[in-house]
């Protein structure tokens, strides 16, 4: 077979064909009374090899060697394709996902670009001083995609950083909380933890929805965050949590500030107040756990406190009789 009509049967072009024998890789075995290369059916199949191995990535040195060299263990070789074809994808799927973030920010020229680029480059940096400084002019000097701020605050340790990138995803609005609430249902603790407060920060009727989702989380710390940022918003379903915080001692002097802030609305001060003196008549609740809840009484109004508080005078715990007589003296005086 001449070399057209291999090239025809192969799809390796008449010049490459031409080139795999300069290099000693496929030699046709015979020539034409007219000098022509004449391919036997051999030489056809070993082209074939060739092209076989060079789809799985084998420079042509390493695929004449597969074929030639009877001491040639293909394993080393195939471990070391597939590093290298990981590391290709995963600069591939890199510079992919650069590329959509520009798209999706809809530059209006190549300044814009430039700009994405450089503060793209910046929440990547090394320098917590640079991150910092990228999410802070993020929301001003170029429409960073959302997804990157998103990723950037969900990995970020830095607590500056992680606060300024907060505080731009909460500047964008309701735009990130998709991938955040993504980020609450994440297998790695402190990307949830991160997720939430990035939730917490955005002032939103979606975002409030979430953070009442949250409180089902099965990530205690998840639902404590979302108790706390609740709280803050008047939401009654945040009261449970909130109390529990204060008896287990975590957060408990916010948790009890969110409990007086939803005391203000006189509808569930006294719905706080009969949860609190119910903690605090449950045999199982440490002594330490029923100071802490009888301290949570003085910012809580209605009849309810006070008759709760009037029993609590003569509590067989001295330090519990003798807080509670000092708010009731308190709430007297004002």
């Amino acid at each position: 077979m001449l070399i057209g009509d291999v090239a025809r049967l192969s799809g390796v072009s008449a010049r490459m064909l031409r080139h795999y024998e300069s290099l000693g890789l496929v030699r046709p075995t015979g020539r034409t009374d007219g000098g022509y290369r004449k391919y036997s059916r051999d030489d056809i199949r070993r082209i074939f090899h060739v092209e076989s191995l060079r789809s799985l990535g084998l420079s042509l040195r390493e695929v004449s060697r597969a074929l030639d060299d009877p001491g040639f263990t293909p394993s080393d070789l195939v471990d070391d394709l597939i590093r290298q074809t990981r590391e290709r994808i995963t600069a591939e799927t890199e510079l992919l996902t650069r590329l959509r973030r520009i798209g999706a920010a809809e530059p209006a020229g190549w300044k814009d670009v430039l700009q994405i680029i450089a503060l793209l480059q910046a929440l990547g940096s090394k320098s917590a001083g640079t991150r910092q400084r990228a999410a802070l002019s993020s929301v001003e000097e170029a429409p960073v995609p959302v997804e990157a701020l998103v990723e950037a605050a969900l990995s970020e340790s830095d607590p500056n950083v992680a606060g300024a990138l907060r505080w731009a995803l909460a500047q964008l609005g309701d735009g990130g909380l998709t991938l955040l609430a993504e980020g609450l249902r994440s297998p790695v603790a402190e990307v949830r933890k991160r997720a939430v407060q990035s939730i917490a920060e955005i002032a939103d009727g979606e975002a409030t929805a979430l953070l009442q989702n949250a409180l089902a989380n099965p990530d205690i710390v998840v639902r404590r965050y979302a108790a706390l940022a609740l709280g803050a918003r008047g939401v009654a379903d945040a009261i449970p949590t909130l109390i529990d915080m204060v008896v287990e001692e975590t957060s408990d002097v916010d948790a009890a500030d969110a409990l007086s802030a939803l005391a203000s609305r006189p509808a569930l001060a006294d719905q706080i107040a009969a949860r609190l003196v119910d903690c605090l008549a449950h045999s199982g609740v440490e002594a330490s756990a029923r100071r802490r809840l009888t301290q949570a009484l003085a910012d809580i109004p209605g009849v309810t406190t006070s008759r709760a508080l009037a029993e609590l005078s003569h509590d067989e715990d001295r330090t519990v009789a003798l807080t509670a007589a000092y708010i009731l003296r308190m709430r007297d005086a004002r």
